[in-house]
């Protein structure tokens, strides 16, 4: 009897540990699926369809679709400089050899229209000797140059593919401080890289960056190879062409600036239809308001801009307009600096007459003024 037992329970004692072992690494083989620990976890997964469905509130995710396609990045090489003697044995003798290297860079653009035309900035294709385009879908093409406009710091370049994404113009003049934009390029050439932020303020300039200054202030992350990229809104229309920035360490310090699409649309169909962008030109000489110069014109003007002196026979004098006269409005625009006057004169139309509001000592003046073409800029440029 004491061995059957003895049997009994070793037996019991190995069906047992079995079953614990095959419950461990094996539950399946008991029907039971998961474990009991298993079965305490649950979780909770996105379907596979809603993945792709609309994206969460406030998500900028549909504005860098639109855009992103039609951003493209530029690479341009230029052959090195070679020096008037280097082809001299004598002087490769006792100098060496002086040939450089090739002078690669970088940069953005943006495609404006279905036939290739490409919005740039003019610093990034400048003096290159080839210019390569790649589209957001890798495909490459040789970049053109159709015109330049170093006073605004735009380039046009046209390259030949079939399919190509279009970027929606939007309306810069409607743009307020404190708006969402997306500025799209790529930044050391990592790579097509969106960044976001506010517009910073309006209308900047007198930061000798350019000669026509107007520029849109952000505060989205602007990088080296950004430059000729698209800064949109909300909705992926092109606001402008991001530009420059602010920076005592050359990465991004929150300031950047964005030529508005406004100015970039005028310099785009000058260079298409024209080849060259056609700018009005008045002949005077201006200066800010200040009060050493109020005293000695006799100025009791507050605001405007102060002309100090009037070309012969230039549009100005032709018009009537005098040294002591202060321009306070250009074809309905407002004008406070040295600066504003530049860009609203440059803006009219060469051989149209255009109104300007004057402040003549104690009276409010009134004249039509024929603007001519603006010469090619000088050293110190014409307004």
């Amino acid at each position: 009897m004491r061995r059957f037992w003895l049997i009994f329970s070793q037996s019991v004692t190995v069906l047992l540990a079995a079953y614990f072992v095959v419950a461990t690494l094996k539950p399946e083989w008991l029907g039971r699926g998961t474990s009991a620990i298993g079965r305490s976890i649950s979780l909770v997964e996105t379907p596979p369809a809603a993945a792709s469905g609309p994206p969460p509130a406030g998500s900028f995710r549909q504005a860098a679709q639109r855009a992103s396609a039609a951003v493209v990045s530029i690479n341009t090489s230029k052959a090195p400089s070679r020096h008037p003697q280097a082809n001299d044995p004598w002087f490769r003798f006792f100098f060496g050899d002086q040939s450089g290297q090739p002078q690669a860079g970088l940069g953005s653009g943006v495609i404006i229209t279905d036939d290739g035309y490409i919005l740039t900035n003019n610093h990034v294709v400048d003096g290159a000797d080839e210019i390569e385009v790649v589209l957001n879908d890798s495909r490459r093409a040789r970049g053109k140059v159709i015109g330049t406009d170093p006073d605004t710091d735009l380039a046009v370049l046209k390259i030949s593919l079939d399919r190509l994404p279009v970027i929606t113009l939007g309306n810069s003049d409607a743009l307020q401080v404190g708006d969402q934009v997306l500025a799209i390029g790529n930044p050391f050439g990592v790579g097509q890289t969106v960044t976001g932020g506010i517009v910073s303020a309006l209308g900047r300039n007198q930061l000798g960056i350019n000669t026509f200054e107007n520029f849109i202030q952000t505060d989205a992350a602007i990088n080296p190879g950004n430059s000729g990229g698209a800064l949109v809104d909300v909705n992926g229309q092109l606001m402008g062409i991001n530009t420059a920035i602010y920076s005592r360490s050359g990465g991004s310090m929150g300031i950047g600036f964005a030529i508005p699409v406004s100015t970039a649309r005028l310099v785009l169909e000058g260079i298409v239809k024209d080849g060259v962008v056609r700018r009005g030109w008045i002949g005077v000489e201006p200066a800010d308001l200040s009060a050493e110069l109020m005293e000695t014109f006799g100025v009791k003007a507050q605001r405007g801009v102060l002309i100090t002196g009037v070309l012969q026979n230039g549009p100005a004098a032709q018009a009537g307009i005098r040294p002591g006269d202060v321009i306070v409005e250009v074809a309905g625009k407002v004008v406070a600096n040295v600066s504003e006057l530049l860009s609203n004169v440059a803006a009219l139309k060469p051989g149209t007459a255009a109104k300007f509001k004057l402040q003549r000592r104690d009276d409010a003046v009134a004249v039509d003024v024929t603007p001519a073409q603006r010469p090619r800029p000088l050293k110190a440029p014409q307004r």
